[in-house]
């Protein structure tokens, strides 16, 4: 593969990955609530979406998904209709 090929084929990728579903802390939900939602609504394993839920415990927030930001807004729209506290960055 020439070097034009993979450089556009990269840029397409970077492209459609700009944008992020980001879970902030709250102090209402449960840490089994976080889970199950990651779970369900992103399609996060549960072992990743214990992960994410103890980083946005610790942290504050944490991307929970990433792609085009036509796919992420009914995930980010979801989160937040289950009482999540989300943004589409």
């Amino acid at each position: 593969m020439s070097e034009q090929v993979l450089e556009q084929e990269l840029t397409e990728v970077s492209a459609t990955d700009k944008h992020r579903v980001v879970l902030f802390n709250d102090h209402v939900n449960s840490f089994d609530y976080v889970i199950d939602t990651l779970v369900e609504v992103c399609e996060h394993d549960p072992i990743q979406a214990e992960q994410v839920s103890h980083i946005v415990h610790y942290k504050g927030k944490c991307d929970v998904k990433s792609g085009e930001r036509r796919k992420l807004i009914p995930i980010c729209n979801e989160l937040l209709r289950r009482g999540l506290t989300a943004e589409l960055s």
